[in-house]
């Protein structure tokens, strides 16, 4: 923007994250928009060893993925926003178990309304802007632009960890032409020696430190895998997940920082976190879509649900030394 001085730009910045606030983000920074050369180097690498599994959309739109500048032309800064889902409530013993992001409703619908207010914010203030909001619905690489705004870091187990409010958060992003002050990256590594969450992973997915391989992990398998069937070795360490997993979070030191969500749609929806393993086999698809409407879990879609929660059970029956059931 002619005559938008260094004085003005971080005065801006300050009142967007202000901003951001207000909305119920619990952390915004901002990058310079770039080609990000040396995450093109490590996601080409974990795409040639075949680590994103049946995933193929992540090798589709490769530029777009590493080079905001594809998405939004004209782009000059990614701007990062977390916004925190944890809740103090646990799984109830005996449980299938959701991952705590699809205990409310889901993400991208809220997080992406949030941001869409953002951006009209910025609009008025700027009065010409062109840009984009994404919330893990495109080829944009999130993670790794928080941690280049000054948001936090991206661990072990390749979640981005923020000091003040640990990892169970969303990460949204605007894709904006407008120069704003930019925020430092965060350069440092806080996982130090822990090992936890990698010891911690039952089917080994994070097989060595900052790298997963989503045919190892539950979460893949319980989510993506659109399969009849899951491979023994998952099953044998699926633990009573029936869609994604919180392990190699649940164990991260990290976060006992994290606070309970100030967003009253991510609060758990009645009997997503105590529903025996034994009540959700008896789910029939009217009552699957009804509970699920609006929800993360439906990505998984009936058929895939009720595979996982096959598996649980047959998982569970091998813990127990009871009699095998077919998943």
């Amino acid at each position: 923007m002619p005559g938008f001085d260094e004085n003005q730009q971080f005065a801006l910045a300050q009142r967007l994250k202000k901003e951001a606030a207000r909305l119920g983000f619990d952390a915004c920074g901002i990058a310079e928009a770039k080609r990000l050369d040396e995450e093109a180097d490590r996601l080409e690498s974990w795409l040639a060893k075949g680590l994103h599994a049946s995933m193929t959309y992540m090798g589709r739109n490769f530029e777009k993925r590493v080079d905001p500048r594809k998405l939004v032309p004209g782009a000059k800064r990614v701007i990062s926003v977390l916004c925190s889902y944890w809740h103090e409530a646990e799984h109830a013993e005996k449980a299938g178990k959701i991952s705590r992001y699809a205990w409310g409703d889901d993400y991208h619908q809220v997080m992406k309304g949030r941001l869409f207010e953002l951006y009209a914010w910025l609009e008025n203030e700027v009065k010409s802007l062109s840009g984009r909001a994404f919330v893990d619905s495109a080829p944009v690489m999130d993670k790794v632009w928080a941690q280049r705004a000054g948001l936090g870091w991206i661990a072990k187990n390749t979640n981005l960890i923020n000091p003040q409010i640990g990892s169970w958060f969303f990460v949204g992003s605007l894709i904006v032409d407008v120069p704003l002050a930019c925020d430092d990256p965060f350069i440092h590594d806080h996982c130090g020696s822990c090992t936890r969450c990698i010891d911690a992973c039952p089917t080994d997915a994070i097989y060595q430190p900052y790298v997963v391989d989503s045919n190892r992990c539950i979460s893949y398998w319980t989510i993506e895998h659109r399969g009849n069937s899951l491979p023994e070795n998952i099953v044998s360490g699926q633990e009573d997940w029936i869609f994604g997993c919180d392990i190699c979070q649940d164990v991260c030191p990290w976060n006992k920082f994290s606070y309970s969500t100030r967003e009253p749609r991510f609060l758990p929806r009645d009997g997503v976190r105590d529903t025996p393993l034994e009540e959700w086999e008896e789910l029939d698809l009217e009552a699957f879509r009804k509970r699920f409407k609006g929800s993360a879990v439906k990505r998984a879609k009936y058929e895939g649900f009720m595979r996982n929660v096959r598996a649980a059970k047959r998982s569970r029956s091998l813990r127990d030394g009871s009699p095998a059931v077919s998943s």
